[in-house]
């Protein structure tokens, strides 16, 4: 019976040193697209009333949480029974990353005043704020398959109990590591007044508490820059390692131009068919 228990104890101890090992090889390789959903998350979650910062960024990482419960059981039965799905559902999710991506682009360059205006006009700061929230989740939809999917390749040769705790923990860890950190992000500024009025707005804790409230309108200014250039690259990156004909095409080209090329051409597309299927919508309704 004594001997029973702690083989038990044995296999549990090997399990865990197998998943420790899996988690650290699968949490470097997705790595670079969490730097990538840092950006767009950091800037989705921003642009509030310093009161609704938290409570919106709560709602988005509850959102967050519940995406990588859906996606990772999901994940794991579609990569037993039906692999290619997996691939499909990625590369359609990489159209819609491009389609935000290179849509904001569209926005600000040709529609940036007029679109401002309607907001301001038409919505109020609660409709906004659910919008945003809600699109910041489906963003993150997104980017949660790659990270899963990127995650569940590494542990490819492992047993399933294997990949399912190694995936499951690298789905955490991207969510509480992604916007907890932009929880700091956008809190620098009440951190840096704190500084100011603690130190009495003297001595070198001032000048920090001071230099954190000035830098967060330019952080935030730059993430907005970097989000929207992120989610074309991360659209772009999934086409090139995940269609085959594209993977092999234009070999000599560097990976970072050949990613940012197909994701613009992605969106671009994608923004074409929307604004044309919309236009032809709303003159069918007049």
């Amino acid at each position: 019976m004594a001997s029973g228990f702690f083989a038990i104890l044995d296999d549990i101890a090997s399990l865990m040193d197998d998943v420790a090992v899996t988690t650290k090889v699968a949490a470097s390789k997705t790595a670079g697209i969490l730097g990538d959903d840092l950006a767009v998350n950091a800037e989705k979650a921003t642009g509030f009333v310093s009161s609704r910062e938290l409570p919106v960024l709560w709602s988005i990482t509850k959102g967050s949480l519940i995406n990588k419960l859906i996606i990772v059981p999901i994940a794991l039965l579609l990569n037993v029974f039906i692999p290619v799905a997996v691939e499909v559902a990625l590369v359609l999710g990489g159209f819609y990353l491009a389609y935000e991506g290179v849509e904001k682009i569209v926005e600000y360059l040709f529609h940036h005043s007029k679109s401002a205006h309607q907001t301001n006009v038409n919505n109020n700061e609660n409709d906004a704020e659910k919008s945003k929230v809600r699109a910041a989740i489906a963003t993150d939809f997104i980017l949660s398959i790659e990270i899963v999917i990127i995650a569940l390749g590494t542990v490819a040769d492992s047993s399933l109990t294997t990949q399912a705790i190694t995936v499951s923990v690298v789905a955490f860890l991207a969510t509480i590591g992604v916007y907890g950190i932009v929880a700091l992000i956008v809190r620098m500024d009440d951190a840096g007044y704190q500084l100011i009025n603690r130190s009495h707005n003297k001595g070198f804790f001032s000048a920090i508490g001071l230099l954190l409230v000035k830098s967060l309108p330019i952080i935030i200014k730059l993430l907005s820059i970097v989000g929207t250039l992120a989610l074309i690259f991360v659209s772009g990156g999934i086409f090139a390692h995940h269609i085959d004909y594209l993977h092999h095409l234009f070999p000599n080209l560097p990976s970072l131009v050949k990613e940012f090329t197909m994701g613009l051409i992605a969106g671009l597309i994608m923004v074409a068919v929307i604004t044309g299927a919309k236009k032809t919508l709303s003159l069918t309704k007049g």
